[in-house]
């Protein structure tokens, strides 16, 4: 069955920052995968080290945001560090989801630095009426 979207559905899920250079090593990121089963879309994000209390999802005009904060706990005093290439700081990324998602029934579980969010198919909005004629 073909529906007709108000968005193109390819970039449903295109990353609102896609064009800007890849985050340095101060602006730490986390990966996803997204993918579509026939009720729902799924994020899966990466966040390993962090707790879900650390973790905020949002949604704001069609945008949903995933913000996470990894906190340096303890400095250590008189380690001399010869690299350093893990990260610390805020971080977040954000996706259009348009139309096609029923906002309201949108879930998130979190197990092992693994941050699942379930974005459930919106109804399909019926925008076509037959006219009688008199």
């Amino acid at each position: 069955m073909l529906v007709k979207l108000a968005k193109d559905p390819m970039k449903l899920f295109e990353d609102i920052w896609g064009d800007m250079p890849a985050p340095s090593a101060s602006t730490p990121a986390f990966k996803v995968d997204i993918s579509e089963d026939a009720q729902a879309f799924h994020i899966e994000a990466e966040m390993p080290g962090l707790q879900k209390e650390d973790i905020v999802i949002g949604v704001e005009d069609d945008v949903l945001t995933i913000k996470g904060e990894r906190k340096k706990e303890v400095e250590e005093k008189g380690k001399n560090y010869h690299r350093i290439e893990r990260t610390y700081g805020s971080f977040s990324r954000s996706f259009n989801l348009g139309e096609m998602i029923d906002q309201e029934n949108i879930d998130a579980a979190f197990d092992n630095g693994l941050l699942h969010i379930r974005l459930p198919k919106a109804q399909e909005v019926r925008k076509t009426k037959e006219i009688a004629i008199k």
